[in-house]
């Protein structure tokens, strides 16, 4: 797929405020996904997750692309991206078809989702993904796979998730000037929830909350399936804006002391630990203790944590994720988060790291790489085309054949009816 070698590659790429990471991995003949390539530069063309500088973000991703190739050893064609930002919004939809045959069948299934897509959405709005959530057959509900299943009617229940076309264009325009073609585009909490959370977590509830650099973004899951998913444009760059306006720091100092020294909780921050603060322009640095930075971090995810408990509540799931909540994203990373969240969800709050993959795992066991892997698991699960068939040259034989075939059978219609 993503190599002009006979591995079976596929390569994923997160397109984030703060960073873009490109990962290319081999799937074995287990299913094993062993990543063996790894690229990662700032991005500079986003915000809140959302392209405002095609240029800046082509030669980001570029940049990512190239350093993942050289780790890797092979030519990348094909990625799947995932997508994230406000313009982001999902509803719950159903859909009800008679079974033809008695039997549910391929084609029933097709039907049946393509009848709950079949709701009014906004104009500027397109679906970027069908999720069945459970099917009822003649009432007998609670059903994941329906193939097979005698019955008369069957129904779908499904989570629609759309987003701004222009938004997924510009992503789109972006990885193409970059001279590559997209598989597909996930929804990143999607994504992110394949390499976090277990079956077990799915199945009882569980709130997702994946912190990024631009984005904070939800997703719920309640026997098993996705319910509820949500965006809030608060993240880690208004963390780092907060200390950059308080401590009179500049931004990238900022950032550098949040990564280093920030506490989300002041009273896990010691008074007696001094950081150096570099000052504007020509001014001395100045010591500041660890203490005061931890009072201005504190109240901003207070904020971010009160307002993903209200989305909690807004949704109705408050009271079904018995699993209790999980963080993960660059964001979460922080010391004190986990104890915050806990104080203020009153339940139980774990700090996630991605799983499901073999290689360089002392780079990526980190929340940081969580969208990136779920993205390589959720291309290894949802690929429908054999991986084996890496050439790129395959697919064109494939429709030069299917092109010669329609034309001898139209010479024959004619032949037989003229």
């Amino acid at each position: 797929m993503g190599s002009t070698t006979e591995s079976n590659m596929i390569v994923a790429l997160d397109i984030g405020t703060s960073k873009v990471v490109c990962l290319v991995a081999d799937v074995g003949l287990d299913g094993e996904v062993e990543i063996i390539g790894v690229g990662s530069h700032p991005s500079r063309g986003l915000k809140r997750g959302v392209v405002v500088n095609i240029e800046s973000t082509v030669t980001s991703i570029q940049r990512a692309v190239e350093e993942a190739e050289l780790m890797a050893g092979c030519k990348i064609h094909s990625v799947t991206v995932g997508i994230a930002g406000s313009h982001i919004n999902s509803l719950g939809s159903h859909g009800i078809v008679a079974v033809r045959e008695r039997e549910v069948a391929d084609y029933d299934l097709e039907r049946v989702i393509d009848a709950a897509q079949a709701v009014a959405i906004p104009a500027d709005q397109k679906i970027i993904h069908i999720l069945p959530q459970e099917y009822v057959i003649d009432s007998q509900e609670g059903i994941k796979e329906p193939l097979g299943m005698s019955g008369v009617r069957l129904e779908a229940k499904v989570h629609l998730v759309t987003g701004a076309i222009n938004a997924v264009h510009n992503i789109e325009k972006c990885i193409r000037r970059c001279g590559l073609e997209v598989d597909n585009i996930v929804l990143e909490q999607l994504a992110s929830s394949y390499s976090v959370l277990t079956e077990d977590e799915k199945e009882l509830g569980v709130c997702m909350v994946d912190i990024g650099g631009g984005t904070t973004d939800i997703a719920v899951f309640t026997a098993g399936s996705i319910r509820h998913t949500s965006v809030i444009p608060i993240a880690g760059d208004q963390v780092t804006n907060d200390i950059a306006m308080a401590l009179r720091t500049p931004t990238q100092s900022a950032d550098e002391i949040k990564i280093k020294y920030a506490c989300a909780l002041a009273q896990l921050a010691g008074p007696e630990e001094l950081i150096k603060v570099p000052s504007v322009g020509d001014r001395p640095a100045r010591d500041l203790s660890r203490q005061a930075l931890a009072e201005v971090v504190e109240p901003r995810y207070d904020e971010l944590f009160t307002l993903i408990q209200a989305e909690l509540r807004r949704s109705g799931f408050e009271d079904l994720v018995a699993a209790g909540i999980v963080l993960t994203g660059g964001t979460s990373k922080m010391e004190g988060a986990v104890e915050l969240a806990e104080e203020i969800f009153h339940m139980p709050v774990r700090l996630a790291n991605p799983k499901g993959v073999r290689g360089m795992e002392d780079i990526l066991r980190s929340p940081i790489y969580a969208t990136g892997i779920g993205l390589l698991l959720y291309a290894k699960d949802n690929h429908d085309t054999d991986f084996a068939a890496a050439s790129t040259d395959e697919p064109i034989a494939i429709i030069e054949k299917n092109k010669t075939d329609i034309l001898t059978r139209m010479k024959s219609w004619f032949q037989g009816n003229f």
